[in-house]
């Protein structure tokens, strides 16, 4: 992994949390009626904590200047957001296996159908 410079550091941290806020944004749109979240969006925020993370892997440095700081406060603050919306998601995710799950249970029972009545005919 290369070292970051302070500078890139902080403008890929200010990028990261704009899109972060976008997504979470997205996510918390509607608090009366929430849609569950979009493969789209649980992959793009998965994307940018990873990305997140393999940048201050290395640590901050000692001496760091204000601007970045004030984007690692963001980042806490958005990584809290995101900490909120977790059983959401996860209650989302549980739900959609089960579904998957009831789905390909009908679809086995159809073939078995469908390969029983081959044998008769």
């Amino acid at each position: 992994m290369h070292c970051l410079s302070e500078d890139q550091l902080t403008q890929n941290l200010r990028q990261t949390n704009i899109r972060l806020r976008f997504w979470l944004e997205s996510l918390a749109s509607d608090q009366a009626r929430p849609a569950p979240p979009r493969p789209q969006v649980i992959a793009e925020l998965l994307s940018e904590l990873l990305r997140a993370g393999e940048w201050l892997r290395g640590g901050l440095p000692e001496e760091h200047a204000p601007q970045l700081e004030a984007e690692c406060v963001e980042y806490r603050r958005n990584l809290e957001l995101l900490r909120v919306q977790m059983p959401a998601i996860q209650r989302h995710l549980l739900e959609e296996r089960a579904r998957l799950e009831a789905e390909r249970t009908r679809i086995e029972s159809a073939m078995e159908w469908a390969q029983g009545s081959r044998q008769t005919l």
